[in-house]
């Protein structure tokens, strides 16, 4: 079993250092995969010691889109220090040097935010509106994103503008999806249809931050039909946005994004990157020069790539 070895050494390789350097979630799924528990593994060892930890929760943990911090979640990493066999006080050494990192340099998460709910809370949400598949039988054409960043450096909103055309006969709606910053609050987010769509049934998780939203057409579509709308989302109810980050799973037409931002908060510095997946490192970073009177910044693909695109910023 000579693979198999060399295969844990890798592991345990791994685990030794990001206990040394962190941070937190990777050393929290380094620790995972070298003892080979599946999630569901490690929650009922949780729930064993007395510690109620839901899959989604470690799930965000692990990939650095929460950290643990109530009194039962510090519990939880306590238990997971015992259960994972890692030196006593190692995680929560790693969690302590995480909470004193200033906050213009922790990662946003969104990536891992939007990666996680399309593999479940997504899929969750739309098996409730009944729909199989998220591209409720249309293919995207052209979708141009405007991003707003308010005054208090928030998400304050965005409008999206799309051309689709349908794959089958019969579709008269779309399912239109929004991943809010972390800490925002989907219960208070606004949707709006603003041309040849009116609004239908809504569902919302609060823990991710995903809102999904029903557009409904005045027509039904025929295989091979073309509809243009535009609808946008209130949002401004997380704190400090530093990314935007847009998925895709398929290959598609052409997207652009904007990002603008309030004359009163600017940002330093802006960027626009790619990524294959949440969990591959970012590439095709590209500086991007805000514009002078409408303190914006854009990219333009014009045939997308299955992975992910965005556009991140710094703040002085």
């Amino acid at each position: 079993m000579p693979h198999a070895t060399q295969h844990a050494d890798v592991a345990t390789a791994q685990l030794d250092s990001a206990l040394r350097g962190g941070p937190f979630h990777v050393a929290l799924r380094a620790a995972i995969a070298a003892r080979g528990l599946p999630l569901q593994r490690v929650q009922h060892h949780l729930s064993r010691h007395g510690v109620k930890v839901g899959v989604t929760s470690l799930s965000y943990w692990q990939q650095g889109a929460r950290r643990p911090q109530r009194p039962e979640s510090l519990r939880a990493v306590r238990a997971l220090e015992e259960i994972l066999q890692l030196p006593e006080e190692s995680l929560i050494r790693l969690l302590a040097e995480a909470d004193a990192e200033p906050a213009e340099r922790r990662p946003a998460g969104r990536s891992y935010r939007a990666h996680l709910a399309a593999s479940g809370v997504l899929d969750q949400l739309l098996s409730e509106l009944g729909y199989p598949s998220p591209d409720g039988g249309v293919h995207t054409l052209g979708h141009h994103e405007r991003i707003r960043i308010g005054p208090r450096r928030e998400l304050a909103g965005r409008e999206s503008h799309l051309i689709v055309r349908a794959h089958r006969d019969g579709v008269d709606r779309f399912v239109a999806v929004h991943y809010g910053d972390p800490g925002c609050v989907p219960a208070r987010m606004t949707v709006h249809a603003l041309e040849n769509c009116r609004t239908g049934r809504v569902r919302a998780h609060q823990e991710t931050g995903v809102l999904v939203t029903e557009l409904l057409f005045d027509t039904q579509l025929g295989a091979g039909d073309t509809h243009l709308f535009r609808y946008g989302v209130e949002d401004a109810t997380a704190g400090v946005s530093r990314e935007y980050v847009r998925g895709f799973g398929t290959a598609g037409g052409q997207y652009a994004l904007q990002v603008r931002f309030d004359a009163a908060s600017l940002p330093a510095r802006c960027h626009r990157f790619t990524q294959h997946s949440a969990a591959a490192p970012r590439g095709g970073r590209q500086d991007l020069v805000l514009s002078g009177r409408h303190h914006s910044v854009h990219l333009v693909e014009p045939r997308v790539r299955s992975g992910m695109l965005g556009i991140g910023w710094d703040w002085e």
